[in-house]
């Protein structure tokens, strides 16, 4: 697991003013994507614990989607300057550096986790533990939205991702890996336009009982 995250983190160290220059206001052109994150946002304030959390936030973009949209957020990145931009650019919001597999949150203790595409470098056989470790945070009737590249073959493909090696997901299978981590799939959204690369764009919204 420590030789990808490093592998990831030197990677998105160093495309982060590329990165953000091409994906801070990319929502406003995927009403799909940002309608998902809406409904997730109203569904977060519905139960009652606002605190949410941003995982993989890179630029903070979405952290800053989430404070507008009435959560509490914050967001956490592996990438040390992803996490210095996105303080420079949200003063007014919190962001530190974390693994996704050892979030600095206690049990129990969010309404939502906001995963916007962090999960697809994670290679297939390590993913279990990272959900296991989302779930740990969520409080009962918390909610999780993970987007991710989809495919329609059996197995998990991996790429050349523009930063750093990816993978695409069949949906069936991530909605079990969710399964298998405790939580109840309630909302799922595969649409076009596919990437260059011939993925779809998937998201799935699931519940902790």
């Amino acid at each position: 697991m420590v030789e990808h995250q490093e592998q990831t983190r030197a990677a998105y160290d160093g495309v982060v003013e590329l990165y953000a220059s091409m994906f801070a206001n990319r929502l406003e052109t995927q009403p799909f994507a940002r309608n998902m994150i809406g409904t997730f946002a109203e569904l977060v304030r519905g139960t009652g614990i606002p605190r949410a959390a941003d995982v993989g936030c890179g630029p903070g973009h979405l952290t800053a989607m989430l404070h507008d949209l009435g959560l509490d957020a914050f967001g956490l990145d592996l990438s040390p300057a992803m996490i210095d931009h996105a303080r420079q650019a949200h003063p007014a919001l919190r962001f530190d550096e974390a693994r996704m597999e050892a979030l600095p949150v206690e049990d129990g203790a969010l309404g939502g986790v906001l995963a916007h595409y962090s999960m697809i470098h994670t290679p297939p056989g390590e993913l279990p533990a990272l959900l296991a470790e989302q779930v740990r945070v969520l409080a009962p009737g918390g909610l999780l939205l993970v987007s991710f590249f989809a495919t329609d073959g059996p197995e998990p493909v991996r790429f050349d991702h523009k930063v750093t090696p990816a993978y695409s997901w069949p949906v069936d299978q991530f909605a079990e890996l969710l399964a298998g981590a405790g939580l109840v799939t309630v909302a799922r959204l595969i649409h076009d336009p596919a990437s260059e690369r011939g993925f779809l764009d998937a998201h799935l919204l699931a519940r902790l009982p």
